[in-house]
């Protein structure tokens, strides 16, 4: 089959910068066969027979947006009612997240995943980095979203949420789900990462054994990081280390792994993320709702790549992206400055997710038909230097 997309503006990503050119998309079993370019800029109202063309009308088309920390079995909250305090973080996981996790059953997760994967097609996400827990249907479950995944045509990244806070037996069979389901049910479009909730609900027993298997995984830890100053306090009072000191005493750092919100790290902290290669995943959406305070952005060295993604709250990456834009001129960054992040962001997303997809397309000729058009027609040419212009107000 053969699809002809013209009259768009094709953002192609080329030697670590976005080049827009105006033209035409030809599509052809699953590949860009050809970018026809129109340097005039001038829309083609020729249509050639037989062909299945779509107009966009002087749209933008981008490379697909990835989503680097979803909670997809979150998706089914939405107007529960909630008994108990919800007045600091803690109070938040234990009178909402963790009892809804506990009463998840293999329909209710598969159930999450399609609403999950609706809204993420809905906002031009066909990569998901995805963090799930169901303490009471462990065995099995990556397997249902990675199933649900498939017939979407989505590529993901799936990880189980290992804990102690539901006993010795769910823990170990959280690290035996993750481990099966990265030596079994993993292939060019679904891979495995090893799962971690916040270390102030892990052990050092069940660290030393994840850190025992991680080495024969060939992947990284997906984990959540000084969201709360709870977690922080929690590993200096009981173990006298920083957090990615603990992490890294029991080898869990590696330029595969993703560490999620990160607001209350430390210098020490950044020192040892930034030798390791691991990123971080920032959800500013979230932290807000949560009102666990905002990172200094400013202050995270430049040496660890930054990603972006939603924890669950919404499936619009794109607008995490744009709020880390606002929030960082908010730290009173300049507008040099703040581009000057998203542009880094933008590119270290394509590095990570290469990590696991080598594939993963940057919208030239032969690659992956996998791209995003945006309801957005720019009011002026695009060109390589104004394009974030147009990417953070517009799109």
């Amino acid at each position: 089959m053969v699809l002809q997309f013209k009259n768009a503006w094709i953002c192609q990503v080329t030697d670590n910068a976005v080049q827009p050119v105006f033209g035409d998309l030809t599509v052809s079993d699953g590949r860009i066969a050809e970018i026809t370019v129109n340097p005039k800029g001038v829309p083609d109202t020729k249509i050639a027979e037989g062909w299945d063309v779509i107009d966009l009308k002087g749209r933008m088309v981008t490379i697909p947006n990835v989503n680097f920390h979803e909670h997809i079995y979150s998706r089914l909250a939405k107007g529960l009612p909630i008994s108990g305090p919800m007045g600091n973080f803690v109070q938040i996981l234990e009178n909402l997240w963790w009892k809804l996790d506990r009463y998840l059953d293999e329909e209710m997760i598969a159930a999450s995943a399609r609403m999950a994967i609706r809204e993420s097609l809905r906002n031009g996400v066909t990569y998901l980095f995805d963090h799930h827990a169901s303490p009471g249907a462990v065995t099995g479950s990556l397997k249902i979203i990675a199933d649900e995944m498939k017939k979407a045509g989505l590529r993901a990244a799936l990880c189980f949420e290992v804990s102690d806070r539901n006993g010795d037996d769910i823990a170990r069979a959280s690290v035996r789900e993750n481990i099966q389901f990265i030596n079994e049910q993993t292939d060019q479009d679904i891979k495995g990462m090893m799962g971690l909730h916040a270390l102030f609900t892990l052990s050092d027993e069940t660290l030393q054994a994840i850190g025992e298997s991680l080495p024969d995984l060939n992947t990284g830890i997906h984990v959540h990081v000084a969201e709360d100053k709870a977690d922080v306090d929690v590993n200096r009072e009981k173990y006298g280390l920083a957090i990615a000191e603990r992490l890294q005493k029991f080898g869990l750092l590696n330029e595969r792994s993703i560490l999620v919100h990160g607001v209350h790290l430390g210098e020490r902290d950044y020192q040892v993320i930034a030798k390791s290669g691991a990123a971080l995943a920032y959800n500013p959406d979230s932290n807000l709702n949560n009102a666990v305070g905002l990172p200094d952005y400013k202050g995270v060295p430049r040496a660890i790549p930054v990603l972006a993604g939603t924890d669950g709250m919404h499936a619009n990456v794109a607008r995490s992206l744009k709020q880390l834009f606002l929030l960082r001129r908010h730290q009173q960054s300049s507008f040099d400055d703040a581009f000057g992040w998203i542009i880094k962001i933008y590119f270290d997303q394509i590095r990570f997710v290469r990590r696991y997809f080598p594939d993963y397309p940057l919208l030239q000729k032969g690659e992956r038909a996998d791209f995003v058009v945006w309801d957005y027609q720019p009011p002026t040419p695009l060109n390589a230097d104004n394009f974030w212009g147009h990417y953070i107000y517009g799109t």
